[in-house]
Formats: structure tokens, sequence, C-alpha cells
């Protein structure tokens, strides 16, 4: 991390140009505006008109004026000017004397100025070669050229010119038209320059203090990490962290305590004075006030992608070809600033320190930044090109707008995520288009989002559709864009920035689909939209430009239908869908021990691929596809096959002796603290096992959650099938671990009780990232699965046998509201992404993932404080028509 001091003397004024100064020349800088009223940090906006010419400013050009406009404020100046005046029409002697005089005078003004630039720093201004400007009106580019800020966007510079990224590119050193961009300086859609509503959210989930903040020109998440000491929790180092889901950009710093006398240093935010929140936006950025409670040292900083964040926090990587390129300097008045130009050589990221009370606080010592004791206000911003955001009324539908009163928290954070095109997964680590959770957030949340153009419900599927793989059908599972994109363009001998797009996932592909068809076959407004979305030109990657949404979408259905067939024909494991040659991930439980090393997952295969056959077989009856005139009667016929016929493959069956000594071995394998009851187990325990052909074993036994999805995606015809499928997961659902999955804190989404060997235990822990863990989302998609099944015994259902069978009926009614009061007794969990426990007064206690110790050698996994389908309760609610008498009376 290159660290340079930049401390350097004033340059001093000529005499000519002292004597013959304008005494009219305003201060430099001064713009005359007024501050925002609810901006105690007087970190100005410009909110004046530019013209459209795209004006361009260098520091340099207005130096002189503005050093000379610090000399015109010494008292006196013009009286020794005029004496100076007079010995210099005196004798030799005389002019002697008034030349020394003045050079002695020039000497010490310029001491002075150094001394007034160097010891007090202006809170929210910064030095852009010898010029001051402010952060909110202006950016530095090559330390000596401003470009101005536009309709609340930074300007980029291109030659000598700025221009806006929405509007324009630069393309050797000129300023090229965007197709469909103008020149005109009206402010985007959704971007209302005129009025600019603000969304504050504080979330704590020791260790991690998290703030989100948004407004129209800029959305930010900073995540503090305080050291906690706490039984059986690791220590984590303090840490800021700023995310963006412009650019899914960031910059990390960690600190150390600079004094041996402190064991532990502790970083917090402080309130900003006068409002009622800790950070406020920038443009671009954001600001707060950050304390230290012990001298300290910025040890390490990472600034550009979000994924090269991630890369370090998960895997301690940290690549050369970034870490190179950041500066780290102090301003000669004493801002401590980081940057780095990002790998397009346009883009910059900054962050700066500056102390509370103006004095030297700070200072580079052998190549580190060092603290003193007290508070520093922070500033974080980049210039990469904001995304249009969505408020919590835009993201809602008509008939939900309730919510926002009701669930503050929750629409704030959906509102946080949703843009006009795309949503993004969730914060800090997954700021950006995920194909997966998008597509299952719809379909959890559909009944409460927008629709229509501009709405949530095409934002999602128009991201996925732009995302496919034209020459393979394949739907992108994660873009790659920004710095990153970047990088593995270079990587790839191509140069250009490019997003590019990771196509490993097989469960995406039928997600889509399922997707498409509840809104575009099932929502009024999603029929009457439907030939205007398919008949949208693809933009985003450059491969798909030129083609239709409906020409994308139809080579993703080909593949579904191509992949789908050979099981059809000979229903052997050999022909169902398998990962990836070369991947060890494939569905959401993407780490790389979360399948227990199979290759043919369970929920992609008896629930995915059957709801997607009866989704394009019901988009097909919608005139959809003339091409294939078959695909109706062809996918309504393999649907059925596939749902009947791929379950059976997962089945895993243990006698009760079995099933005993399998937890008794595991409950002294895995030194599990709780008491162990394997007397309750008295018949034989079934499952669906995660996955088939792990190495050595043809079926992964590892009892999970992932029965939800056939509960949730379909309505199962096989009625004696039905039934037992049934039958098993509410088993499982009341039964508590290790027996089963129910704990206090939530379903765990894995329990490997009954493994038998087939997977190795220290891949299913209370820090593996699918392992003994809790997922809201997995929780949320079982309850509505429950509710949809218990739905059909309704007057309008369609009455499966279940519902004749008043044990059967009644033990489903038992496990949905045991689930209900697990949902509702962890309530002020459920918006994260994964939570873990310890086990702690013979009871599960809620503990953050990433703060549980892992295995030695590996890095735990930190987890999302907010993730986008763990918000899907807002619309998932408990349904009263199954309150069972004693869950009513808990419940009032």
């Amino acid at each position: 991390m290159p660290m340079h001091n930049a401390r350097a003397v004033s340059r001093v004024p000529l005499i000519g140009n002292l004597l013959h100064r304008n005494p009219t020349h305003e201060r430099a800088g001064d713009d005359g505006q007024g501050l925002l009223d609810d901006d105690p940090l007087n970190i100005e906006l410009d909110d004046q008109s530019l013209s459209s010419a795209y004006s361009r400013q260098r520091a340099d050009s207005s130096h002189h004026n503005s050093h000379l406009s610090r000399g015109e404020r010494h008292h006196g100046l013009r009286y020794i000017k005029n004496i100076l005046f007079r010995l210099l029409n005196c004798s030799r002697i005389g002019q002697a004397i008034a030349v020394a005089a003045m050079l002695a005078f020039v000497f010490w003004l310029a001491l002075l100025g150094t001394r007034a630039e160097s010891v007090r720093a202006v809170q929210g201004q910064l030095l852009c070669g010898d010029q001051r400007y402010l952060i909110n009106n202006q950016t530095c580019y090559n330390a000596n050229f401003l470009c101005p800020i536009e309709n609340k966007q930074r300007m980029l510079k291109c030659g000598n010119t700025c221009y806006l990224p929405r509007k324009s590119y630069c393309s050797d050193g000129q300023i090229r038209l965007r197709q469909g961009g103008s020149m005109s300086n009206e402010p985007d859609r959704g971007k209302n320059t005129g009025s600019c509503q603000l969304s504050y959210l504080h979330l704590t989930d020791r260790p991690y203090e998290n703030y989100f903040v948004s407004d129209c020109s800029s959305a930010s998440q900073v995540v503090v990490t305080a050291a906690v000491v706490d039984e059986g929790l690791r220590l984590l180092k303090p840490r800021l962290l700023v995310a963006w889901p412009a650019g899914n950009s960031g910059v990390v710093t960690y600190f150390e305590s600079g004094d041996a006398s402190t064991s532990t240093l502790a970083i917090s935010l402080e309130d900003i004075p006068d409002v009622n929140r800790t950070i406020n936006p920038l443009v671009g950025g954001v600001t707060g006030i950050i304390s230290f409670n012990s001298s300290a040292v910025l040890n390490l900083a990472i600034i550009g992608s979000i994924r090269t964040i991630r890369d370090f926090v998960e895997g301690n990587s940290l690549n050369p070809t970034f870490q190179d390129a950041l500066q780290v300097q102090q301003q000669p008045d004493g801002t401590i600033l980081l940057s780095r130009v990002w790998l397009d050589n346009v883009t910059e990221t900054f962050l700066t320190f500056q102390p509370r009370d103006g004095e030297h606080a700070m200072e580079i010592r052998n190549g580190k930044v060092h603290f003193d004791k007290r508070t520093y206000t922070f500033h974080a911003w980049h210039t990469y090109p904001e995304l249009i955001q969505l408020s919590p009324s835009e993201a809602l539908n008509p008939l939900s707008q309730d919510l926002i009163t009701k669930d503050p928290d929750e629409t704030a954070s959906l509102s946080f995520f949703s843009f006009t095109s795309k949503v993004v997964a969730g914060g800090w680590r997954f700021l950006t288009y995920f194909g997966r959770d998008s597509l299952i957030s719809l379909l959890l949340l559909q009944p409460v989002l927008s629709e229509g153009e501009g709405g949530v419900v095409e934002a999602i599927l128009s991201a996925a559709i732009e995302r496919i793989n034209a020459g393979d059908g394949s739907v992108c599972h994660e873009e790659v864009i920004g710095d990153y994109a970047t990088f593995l363009n270079e990587q790839q001998g191509k140069h250009n920035n490019d997003p590019q797009c990771d196509y490993k996932m097989v469960d995406t592909d039928f997600f889509l689909p399922i997707a498409m068809n509840e809104y575009l076959a099932k929502a009024q407004i999603g029929r009457e939209r439907r030939d205007k979305f398919l008949t949208t030109n693809a933009s985003v990657i450059e491969s798909n430009r030129g083609r239709t949404y409906a020409e994308l979408v139809l080579t993703t259905f080909e593949r579904i239908m191509d992949s789908s067939a050979a099981f059809e024909q000979d229903p052997i494991a050999a022909n169902l869908i398998r990962l990836k040659d070369g991947q060890s991930v494939g569905q959401w439980r993407d780490s790389n021990t979360g399948l227990g090393g199979g290759r043919i997952p369970y929920d992609v295969n008896t629930a995915l691929v059957p709801a997607a056959l009866y989704a394009i077989a019901s988009l097909s009856a919608e005139g959809l596809f003339p091409e294939h005139v078959g695909w109706f009667e062809m996918a309504s016929k393999r649907a059925r096959f596939w749902e009947k016929h791929a379950l059976p493959l997962f089945e895993v069956k243990l006698s009760a002796t079995e099933a005993k000594e399998s937890v008794a071995e595991y409950v002294a394998t895995s030194s599990f603290p709780g008491s162990v009851n394997t007397t309750e187990i008295s018949s034989p325990v079934r499952f669906y096992g995660l996955a088939l052909e792990a190495k050595d074993h043809p079926i992964v036994k590892v009892m999970n959650t992932d029965d939800c999805f056939r509960l949730y995606l379909l309505n199962s015809t096989d009625q004696s099938q039905m039934s037992a499928f049934l039958s098993q997961t509410v088993d499982n659902i009341l039964r508590p671990y290790p027996l089963g999955l129910s704990t206090s804190v939530g379903l765990l989404v894995a329990n490997p009780a009954y493994a038998q060997g087939s997977v190795n235990l220290e891949d299913f822990k209370t820090s593996s990232y699918h392992g003994l863990v809790v997922w809201s989302w997995q929780l949320s998609m079982m309850a509505a699965g429950l509710e949809r099944q218990l739905g059909r015994c309704d007057d309008n259902g369609d009455h499966p046998d279940f519902c004749s069978d008043a044990a059967l009926h009644s033990r489903t009614v038992e496990a949905y509201n045991h689930l209900w009061d697990l949902i509702e007794t962890n309530r002020d969990h459920l918006s994260s992404e994964v939570w873990s426990w310890i086990y702690r007064d013979k009871d599960y206690v809620y503990t953050p993932l990433g703060a549980i110790p892992g295995p030695e050698g590996q890095t735990p996994v930190e987890s999302d404080i907010r993730q986008l389908w763990s918000l899907t309760f807002l619309a998932v609610r408990r349904n009263s028509t199954y309150l069972t008498t004693k869950a009513k009376s808990l419940n009032e």
C-alpha cells in the first residue's frame, strides 16, 4: 500500500503579484451557496444549474488568485504596501531596505500561509492541487483536475472535459453520446433533484453495527465491526467497511491499537450533531464520525470491488493488481486521503479522515497511518454511475402501501435493494444481481411487489433475461461489474469494461420459467404487459444486444426441454440434472461442501424441473413459443413423469433401531452438548437426501429443509406419494435436533445425524454456511409451502387424500403452527441472511454466523444483516385459519 506524505510548503507569490493584486477578487471556492438545513457536517450540495456544455475546471488555473485572496486578509497590508513604495522612491539604501523588507515580509506570509493551510482542515473540503473544493460540489481527478457535480451525479473526466456517464461515454479522449442519450440537463427519470427523500436505517447484530443511507444521489451501507469478547465467539479485528450497489464497489479499512497499554481497540460511529442518525449521504458516497478509544493504526485498506474485499474477508487473499494501485497521502492541512483509480483508468474511489477538532492528530509513519485517540470525520465516495433506486412506495404495489408504516425497517431494506434496472441480493456481500436470489424473492414476495413498467417484478425478470447466455440458454447466477469485470476481462485478453456473468449454477435456469409464468400468465398486469415486455430489446450484455427478450427466453426453455428429455425415456439417476463438470456447486447450497460432495441435487430434480416444465406448458398454452406447437402437451406429460419418478431416487429410510444407533454415534462424535432422548424414535425415520453420487456413496444422507421447494412449487397428484412425502416432512419439522430439524432458533437447514459416513461431519457444523444453521427464506418457503398444501383441503381446493386422513392432516396443522411459533420467536432475525447458535443454559442461543469460530485454518463466513429473500415475510404471513387451540392461546 504505497504511502505518500504530501505535506509541502505553499508556493511563494511573486513580488509583482503581491504589489499589483486585484483586491476585488472573491475567495476561491466561495460560490455563495447555502448549506442544507439538515447537514451539520457542512457539506454543500450543488443545486445550481450548470451549462449543458459540460464545463470543466483545472485546479491550477485559479491557484494564484485563491492564494492571494488569503493574503488580502492580513490586516495592515495596504499600509505596508504604501510604505514600501515610498522606500523604493528613495536612495539606494532605502531601496535596498525596501527589497529586504519585502523579501522578509513575503517569507513571513509564506510561513503563515503554510501554517494556516497545514494546521486546520476544513470539514467537507479537500485540496485538489493547491485549490480547495467541496466534496459534494466537485470531484478531483489526477490530483489537479476538477469536474462539477450535475443533477446529483459525479461527472467523469475525459481529456480536458467532463461528462455524465449515464448520457455519454469517453472514447479516445472524446465524449460520445450514448444511444438514446441527450445533451440536455434534464434530470434522469427517478431522480427528483428538487426533492430528495433520505432513507436511514441502523441495525445492530453484535459484533456488527450496520448503517444504511440513501437518497437520490447515492446508496451506501456502512458496517463497523467492534471487538467483542464473549464465551465461544471469536475476536474480530476492528473494521470500517463501506459498500455501494453502484459498481458493486466499496472500501474496507482494518485498524489495530497503537497503544501497547490498551489490549483492545474499540471503534464506533458517533451520532451526527443535531440529527437523529449516524451517517449522512454524499453524492456517490457517505460521511460520518468515527471514534477510537485509544490511539490506532490503519493496518490495511482495500479499495475497489466488493468481490475483491470478499476475497480477503473470506479467504485472506490480497491481489497486488488492486493493492499496488492504492494511494495513501497526507494533505497539507493534515487530512488523510486514501484513493485508487480503477482498472478502467476512469473511475476512482476515495476515503478521507479529518480530525473533528481541526488539530493535527494523524500522521504517516513507516508506511502506515497513525491516529490519536479522538473522533474523526470520514468521507467515502466514488465516481461510478449511480443506479436509480426505487422508494418504498415505488417498490410496493398499491394494495401493500400500508406495509411502509407497519414494517418500516423491512420496506426500507426492500427499497435499498430495488432499482429500476435490477434488484440486488443483500448487503454488504451481495450488492449486485444474483439470479436465483431475485427469482425466489419474486415468487415469495409477488403479492406485495410493484408490477408493470418500472416496477420490481419486471426489474427482476428483465435483469435475469438480459443476462441469459444466448449461446446455450443458461441463466446468469451472478453478474460481475465494475472494477472486477475489468480485471477478469484483462485476464482473458480483453481490454474493456464489459460486465461478465457466472453461469455455473444449474438451478437458476428452472426458476426463470416458474417466475415468468406467475407474472405473465397468472397476473393481470403481467398478462396485459406480456407482448410489450417480451419484445423489449436486450441492452446489458454486449453479445445479447439486438435480441428480444422472447428470443433469449426461448433459448433457456429449449435448454430445459432438451436436458429433461432423457429421464423421461429412462428414469435412472444417470439421466437426472447434475452439477456442471468441474463444479462443486450448482444450487442454493453453493458453498463447496453444501451438498456434502453430491453431484445430483435433490431440490433441482424433485421440484424445480417438474415445476419449470409445468410453467413452460402454461406459457405455451398462452400462445408463446409458436415455434414449438407441441410443447404444451409434451411439457405437461414430462412434468408429471418427473414429479413421480425422481423423488424415490433420493429417499432415505432407516429402521428405528438404525436411527437410534446413528444418532448416538453422531452425538458422541460431534460432542453435542445437549441432552438427547433417542427413545422418542419409535418408528422408522424417513427423509430425502441432499444429493446423489457423493464420493463412494450413492446418496448424501443428510436430513434437510429442501422439502419446502416441492411443497411450495408443486401440487402433487400421486396420492400415496403425496401423503408419504408430507408425513416425513412434518415429522422432521416437529422432531428436535439432532433427531429432526427443530431448535429454538429455527429449523436447521441440514442435520447430518443420520449420515452413516456418507459425509464429513466437519462440513456440517455451526460455523458452516450450509451446516447447522438457520436460513430465513427457507423458513418462509416452508411456511408458505405448508399453507399451500393445507389450502388444498379448503372448500375451493382439489382435496388430495391427506385431507381425509385426520391424523396426517392434524399433524400437518401442528407442524405449521410449530414452525410459525419458531418464526415469531425469532422475528428480530428474520430479515438476516443466515444465523447460527451456541448452546448455553440448556438452550440454543442466537449468534451471528460470522462470530462462530470455524475449523482451524478456515475463515468463518460472515452473513448479511439484510438479504433480499429474507424480506419475504413481508408477504408470507401466518394464516389464522390453521391456528390450533394451543396456538391460539399462545398468540392471544
